[in-house]
């Protein structure tokens, strides 16, 4: 990828749609529009052709949908990534989450107003931070590989940041952002079902597309995987994924916790914020609570690890090598907050091992 330049292929069945596209990226800085298809057939033929960093890929399209033209891409091993553009309706959501699953690097949701100059400013706004996310994340993915101090090796810790867990666990929470539903997908479906403790999730999503995610992952899951609804009882072998838009705290326990949803205002411009149920966490469990801070762009769930870390919790940070956005981990690992820095493939055995440590052998006497 040329930092400077972003090569962009333009994919949509909509003639009117492919030309507002172009004309919006013509106004985000360093893109350039080289190409533009009107079905999945075209957009390969325009890979091949014009090797793009990227396609703003439609969902629904005759001769190939989105979702085959991912599919597609994954087989070929190709470089270039997609952006979803993709309808707010519950079927769009479901055919958005299975285009996240496939690989794609992220979605926007195609305006709805009746006012055309808001729906293009709101095209704008979405596609030029979206787009502005991919490249930070390829500038900070090179710096990675060419830093002469190599990042930890998988599993280090940093010995300032060790700490041991006051006692015990009792809740796994997880935050993430960009490329979390692989990320989640990877590590939901190795857990063991007969996890002795909740699992509480943050995905930065917005609305509706969070109950796509839920059912997604339950169907790769030994866990019971659903989007929480307020008064929920934390349960084991449950994980509990923040619904978009909305944010999730824990109640205390009397005699058990719940969850709580509420319309608090946003943190670090997302809702649902991983800050938000770091905090609640910490209040309820104190130490006893392994946070864990996957990819995502920027650095909700910093502060949150910060105050988990203060009362002796244990916080494992995911690998920059398997982040499609090395953000969030990175802000926890650079404040000397992460117990162990691992590897995505390694993420799942690290929690049950930290949940459910393997006892020694007894030795009677």
């Amino acid at each position: 990828m040329n930092p400077d330049v972003l090569r962009i292929v333009v994919v949509d069945d909509s003639a009117l749609y492919r030309q507002l596209i172009q004309n919006v990226l013509r106004e985000v800085p360093f893109v350039q529009v080289v190409g533009m298809a009107r079905s999945g057939a075209e957009a390969l033929a325009q890979v091949d052709d014009l090797a793009p960093d990227l396609l703003t890929l439609d969902v629904r399209m005759p001769e190939g949908d989105g979702i085959q033209v991912l599919q597609e891409l994954k087989k070929r091993r190709s470089k270039t990534k997609a952006i979803m553009v993709s309808s707010l309706t519950a079927n769009g959501a479901q055919v958005t989450m299975d285009a996240l699953l496939e690989g794609a690097f992220d979605f926007i949701l195609k305006p709805g107003s009746p006012d055309a100059a808001a729906n293009r400013q709101a095209l704008l706004a979405a596609l030029s931070d979206k787009i502005n996310t991919y490249r930070d994340s390829q500038i900070r993915r090179v710096a990675v590989r060419r830093s002469m101090i190599a990042p930890r090796p998988p599993g280090e810790a940093r010995p300032a940041a060790v700490r041991k867990p006051t006692s015990g666990c009792d809740v796994v929470v997880i935050g993430t952002s960009t490329g979390g539903p692989v990320a989640l997908r990877e590590v939901l479906s190795h857990l063991p079902g007969e996890l002795p403790i909740p699992v509480l999730i943050v995905q930065h999503m917005p609305p509706q597309y969070t109950h796509s995610l839920a059912q997604r992952l339950n169907e790769n899951s030994p866990l019971e995987v659903v989007e929480a609804c307020d008064g929920m009882t934390l349960e084991p072998g449950w994980a509990f994924l923040a619904p978009g838009g909305r944010q999730m705290k824990v109640t205390p326990r009397r005699p058990r916790s719940k969850i709580q949803i509420t319309d608090d205002p946003p943190e670090h411009s997302v809702r649902p914020s991983v800050d938000y149920l770091f905090r609640s966490v910490a209040e309820v469990f104190g130490g006893r609570v392994l946070a864990v801070v996957m990819t995502g762009m920027g650095r909700d769930g910093t502060e949150g690890c910060r105050l988990l870390k203060a009362q002796g919790a244990t916080v494992f940070a995911q690998h920059p090598e398997g982040c499609v956005v090395y953000g969030m981990p990175k802000a926890v690992a650079d404040e000397d907050l992460a117990d162990r820095i691992l590897p995505l493939t390694e993420l799942a055995a690290a929690i049950t091992q930290h949940v459910v440590p393997v006892s020694s052998p007894r030795h009677d006497s």
